[in-house]
């Protein structure tokens, strides 16, 4: 005898597991309204407002709103789908009001992406597939923007600039530490040595004597 999981179960990534976050309350979709799936309605609100990066209960029920529109399958909103975009969100946990809403923009552009991507798998018709390519390629541009727009948000709207490879030539000085740069700025630890050697430290009245270099060649 075979058995399957239920499609609304959710089952453990390991069964000895207990390191990871708890799982978000389920939401329970009705007719005309939607619940949360708790044994306290308020702790389920608050559980879910915190996945959500959600700052009050109309935020969370607006953002939740989106959410079970963004899980449409087959023209409903699907329970499973909805808890799965829920899981996506709360683990790019928003801190704020804007990175909620990019959030949730990005787990709904990943979802129709993958139904574009699944309609595109299904058609033989030649116009539909390159529509559905076209459209494809268009929501994972989109995506790779929003993931850009997060970070760049996160970094205090500059944008972070990673070195790989560093050469450094005879006589030049490199520094040997961690170092922070965006596009304005670089910050790096101090008292931090260099490729030269360390840098020796200002002696007094140094900055006033090159001040007054600057002044008599003025």
């Amino acid at each position: 005898m075979t058995t399957s999981a239920k499609r609304h179960s959710t089952l453990p990534v390991a069964a000895n597991d207990r390191s990871g976050p708890a799982a978000s309350p389920r939401v329970k979709l009705y007719k005309r309204r939607i619940a949360i799936r708790h044994a306290d309605p308020q702790a389920g609100e608050r559980l879910l407002a915190e996945a959500l990066g959600a700052a009050d209960r109309d935020a969370l029920h607006g953002l939740l709103s989106q959410l079970v529109k963004a899980s449409v399958i087959g023209r409903k909103p699907d329970e499973a789908n909805l808890a799965f975009l829920i899981s996506l969100v709360k683990n790019i946990a928003p801190k704020d009001s804007i990175e909620a809403m990019l959030a949730v923009q990005m787990v709904s552009v990943h979802a129709a992406a993958m139904r574009s991507a699944c309609r595109l798998g299904l058609t033989d018709d030649i116009p539909q597939q390159e529509s559905l390519t076209r459209a494809l390629t268009r929501l994972a541009r989109t995506f790779a923007s929003q993931i850009e727009a997060l970070s760049q948000h996160r970094n205090n709207g500059e944008r972070a600039i990673t070195v790989r490879n560093l050469s450094v030539q005879d006589g030049g000085r490199a520094i040997v530490g961690n170092v922070t740069q965006h596009a304005s700025m670089i910050v790096a630890a101090p008292n931090l040595a260099t490729a030269a050697g360390p840098v020796p430290p200002r002696e007094a009245g140094e900055y006033e004597r090159a001040e007054s270099r600057h002044g008599a060649s003025a």
